[in-house]
């Protein structure tokens, strides 16, 4: 049986883990939770499933985790705070299944410095994806990775017709319900940046080894090209529960925890070439992952100021990605290779940078 620690569990990844969890009993274990602030919530899933050990907020989320003697961390905790719970999880040599995805952007070259090999299980379904593909081959054997994007809701659209888009139409994406933030940049593509990023830290390939396919149906998660010309994929209706689950007992898998496909009914499958002029997010990810250090964490950090300045109204879609581009630019560190306290503080200065071009811009 697998003692499993769950950070964020009142998040949406922590309640499909539950929900995970309470359906195969006889295997896993939760030994403790951290939520953010939804204390009455997290107090009724640890009555639910007899934990003992909780936490509020990061800093008490790196405590459990330090103190708390489990197999498997799920670090489904949102936003750059997370970071410190996954560097206290990879100190403690435990299995950390990682959905929080600023751990990688952000601190990057903190992260893969101290992970032993196997040590970090990803949890995103594209990451989730490409680990299973790869176990059909050597790591030499791997000439690239294939990410998969849905499109998100502007898919086809020229930049030109991109310029009037509401926030209610960016948040009406066609296949997952997700935050504010997260389902805006899935629309920017900004998201398949994002995770362009986290895989080349995952799976130690090179940027331009590195693609990005559009695959509306949202199937096949991702994908992975090996030498012989053969492409392996993960295909699966799309439900975070499996990846999950792989992230909780990998690299078992956990019987009935997802839908299969059927194939006694007719299906299409379409891919299509990314449009970089309509959505540069990749490309400008792919430049910010080439520069490394502290360059991630700026990227991730002045976008996020300016989707939020998006739906307040303030500027326009095309600003977002405008006012990222344009805080990349300025950045200039004092070091290449990112320290904590650096990329904390790079973090800082992106957002009152991207504050400040923003409030010019109103």
């Amino acid at each position: 049986m697998r003692r499993v620690i769950i950070l964020g569990s009142t998040g949406s990844i922590g309640v499909q883990a539950l929900e995970v969890i309470a359906a195969n009993r006889d295997s896993f274990r939760i030994v403790g939770l951290a939520a953010g602030t939804q204390r009455a919530v997290m107090e009724a899933q640890a009555a639910t499933f007899g934990v003992e050990h909780l936490a509020i907020g990061a800093a008490e989320a790196e405590q459990l985790v330090r103190t708390v003697d489990a197999d498997v961390v799920l670090n489904g905790i949102t936003g750059s705070v997370g970071l410190g719970p996954t560097l206290a999880v990879l100190e403690s040599g435990t299995t950390l299944a990682l959905a929080n995805k600023e751990s990688l952007i952000v601190g990057g070259e903190l992260v893969t410095g101290i992970a032993a090999p196997g040590q970090i299980v990803p949890v995103d379904s594209e990451h989730s994806a490409i680990a299973q593909a790869l176990r059909s081959g050597a790591a030499a054997e791997v000439r690239r990775l294939v990410l998969t994007a849905s499109g998100g809701p502007f898919r086809g659209r020229s930049r030109e017709s991109l310029r009037d888009v509401t926030p209610a139409e960016a948040l009406a994406h066609p296949t997952w319900d997700m935050g504010l933030v997260v389902t805006t940049n899935s629309s920017t593509l900004v998201n398949k940046g994002l995770e362009v990023i986290e895989a080349h830290y995952l799976f130690d390939v090179p940027y331009d080894r590195i693609d990005v396919t559009v695959h509306p149906q949202s199937i096949v998660h991702s994908m992975v090209e090996f030498v012989d010309g053969s492409t392996i994929a993960q295909c699966s209706p799309p439900d975070m529960r499996l990846p999950i689950s792989l992230g909780l007992d990998w690299p078992n898998r956990v019987a009935g925890v997802g839908v299969s496909l059927d194939w006694t009914t007719a299906s299409s499958w379409t891919f299509e070439p990314l449009d970089d002029h309509a959505f540069p997010a990749v490309e400008l990810a792919k430049r910010v992952g080439r520069a490394g250090g502290t360059y991630p964490a700026v990227f991730n950090a002045a976008n996020e100021q300016a989707v939020h300045a998006f739906h307040a109204g303030a500027i326009g879609y095309l600003d977002i990605l405008d006012t990222v581009e344009a805080v990349v630019d300025a950045h200039s560190p004092e070091e290449s290779t990112a320290t904590l306290d650096g990329v904390l503080e790079a973090e800082r200065w992106a957002r009152a940078e991207a504050d400040r071009l923003l409030a010019t811009a109103r």
